[in-house]
């Protein structure tokens, strides 16, 4: 309700003072319309366009979140089994949290040179923090109680680990995946906005502005705004799903 009385106002504050830097809402979704979803049926209404942009850049964030978020829950796992290894790492994982990712560029740069190797990179390593401090700390949060029980009946390390350890930190897991996914996308467009980049919405709406089209600039950002939107949706119906079948077992 509030979504749809902010694109009223919005659609009538337009259309008042008729502004070309902010257009009406029915215009930008029409441009939204003509460039990326007016393809056939049998291809999800996808154009071509929409395969030379969306495509990759999705693919681009959903490696480099596949890799954050493994590479932060298995960390995370470590580090917050050992309190002397939370201790050693706790510092210098709020000193890499800091770095601003933009500043990491030039350091990927040297390492990948400019493509989808350091793209996929720099998304990786800079959303990763937030998915490994939040399992760190959902792991040294279980309950001590339910870990001296499982001592009692004898189950091994791996079976503490499934059946123990990783449900009682799927809520702090979740809260780090759902930061890292908005990070992702933020750090996704902003990696298409370098040199070396030929295809993506990032590199779409540099194209954008560079020709001064700021209807095409605004579609960009609803279309990210929406992808967002769907993803974050997505990551927390699997959130409900596997903590409500972890309570229920």
């Amino acid at each position: 309700m509030v979504l749809v009385l902010a694109v009223g106002v919005w659609e009538s504050a337009t259309r008042v003072h008729g502004s070309v830097y902010f257009p009406p809402p029915d215009r930008i979704a029409r441009r939204v319309h003509e460039l990326w979803f007016d393809g056939p049926a049998r291809h999800l209404f996808l154009s071509s366009a929409a395969v030379d942009d969306i495509l990759p850049s999705l693919g681009r964030m959903a490696a480099g979140f596949a890799l954050a978020a493994v590479a932060g829950i298995v960390l995370g796992v470590a580090v917050g089994r050992s309190r002397r290894a939370y201790a050693l790492a706790n510092p210098v994982l709020q000193f890499a949290r800091a770095v601003p990712p933009p500043a990491l560029v030039p350091v990927f740069v040297v390492v990948f040179a400019f493509g989808t190797p350091m793209q996929i990179a720099s998304i990786a390593f800079s959303a990763v923090w937030p998915v490994l401090i939040n399992t760190a700390a959902g792991v040294r949060n279980t309950d001590p109680l339910r870990l001296d029980v499982a001592a009692v009946l004898r189950l091994n390390t791996a079976e503490r680990l499934w059946f123990l350890v990783l449900p009682s930190a799927l809520p702090r897991i979740f809260a780090g995946l759902r930061l890292s996914l908005s990070l992702s996308l933020i750090l996704m467009v902003f990696s298409e906005l370098l040199p070396g980049t030929a295809n993506g919405i990032g590199f779409t709406l540099t194209e954008a502005q560079t020709r001064s089209d700021l209807l095409t600039v605004w579609a960009a950002l609803v279309l990210l705004g929406a992808l967002g939107y769907l993803l974050n949706t997505g990551l927390l119906a699997i959130e409900k799903r596997l903590i409500g079948r972890g309570r229920a077992t």
